[in-house]
């Protein structure tokens, strides 16, 4: 395919039927400063090796869509300037301009069929903004999963999402949401949402059954396997959400909007936890990354 380019040592573990896992790259080059993104992008990719899978992050350079990075691909997203941040609407500009950009959930979720991979780890998905009855701020994100056959493995939607609204949309679109080994809905850096799953597994195999299963019945569209953030790593929900509300209120006076908002909450939030919520998000990604490998693994079974 034009303007993909596969890692050769991702490409023949998708000959040979072996795991591979893709990963985003916004968070190396939006989601965290430097050089805790590069820190955490390369831990990732070793917990996925531990667990018996291949990493594959995925990324725009020069134009050029590209599953699996190096490690000096990984420390130039991170230290590079004017990446940009690419979902679905943004890929053809950036390739033909031959850019650079950082994949978000959609755009990582796009790469990784183009490739072939079925399982795709990161920290959490868009979804509903608040205030979104007003606003109609609904992340690109939640459309993929729609109509691409990716299964994403994270901590739910972030926080500073309407948690029960994004979870309403996704059950609209008819995409299976799996809560791994807990009966709510995680909340990014909190086990707690108030919302309770529809669906509880605590086998990454019994998930890798229930995946085959829909392919076999020729179902469009993705799936969502939620893990809750480790217990000892967690900021509980009640006190999460008074940051939020005052990052919100930040926000609006700021005149924050469209894409911008997300990178700008979570900045904020950090900036209000002490760094609690950037050690919470660097956690949590590195279990699911262990999840999702596992997932990887039994699929490949």
């Amino acid at each position: 395919m034009d303007h993909l380019r596969i890692k050769p040592e991702v490409k023949e573990a998708l000959e040979q039927g072996r795991p591979v896992v893709a990963l985003e790259s916004t968070i190396i080059a939006h989601g965290m400063p430097y050089p805790r993104n590069v820190e955490t992008a390369l831990n990732v990719e070793k917990v996925i090796r531990e667990h018996g899978a291949v990493p594959a992050t995925v990324a725009i350079i020069g134009g050029e869509i590209r599953v699996g990075l190096t490690p000096e691909e990984i420390e130039y997203l991170g230290t590079a300037k004017g990446v940009l941040k690419v979902s679905r609407r943004d890929m053809p500009l950036v390739i033909s301009k031959k850019m650079d950009g950082a994949t978000t959930v959609a755009g990582t979720m796009m790469a990784a069929a183009m490739a072939g991979i079925k399982v795709f780890v990161t920290g959490g998905i868009g979804g509903v903004h608040r205030g979104a009855g007003e606003s109609f701020d609904i992340s690109a994100d939640l459309e993929e999963f729609k109509t691409t056959n990716v299964t994403v493995v994270c901590a739910g939607c972030k926080s500073i999402l309407d948690i029960p609204a994004t979870m309403e949309y996704l059950e609209t679109k008819g995409v299976p949401v799996v809560c791994y080994g807990a009966d709510e809905i995680p909340a990014f850096y909190s086990r707690r949402s108030g919302v309770m799953a529809e669906l509880r597994m605590d086998d990454p195999r019994e998930i890798a059954d229930m995946i085959r299963a829909k392919d076999a019945l020729e179902l469009p569209g993705g799936v969502l396997v939620t893990c809750p953030v480790p217990e000892e790593d967690e900021i509980p929900f009640e006190e999460m959400d008074g940051y939020i509300q005052e990052a919100l209120a930040d926000c609006a006076r700021d005149g924050v909007t469209g894409k911008r908002i997300t990178p700008y909450l979570l900045s904020k939030v950090k900036d209000l936890t002490e760094g609690r919520s950037l050690e919470a998000n660097i956690k949590l990604v590195l279990n699911n990354a262990a999840v999702g490998a596992e997932i990887a693994k039994g699929l490949a079974k």
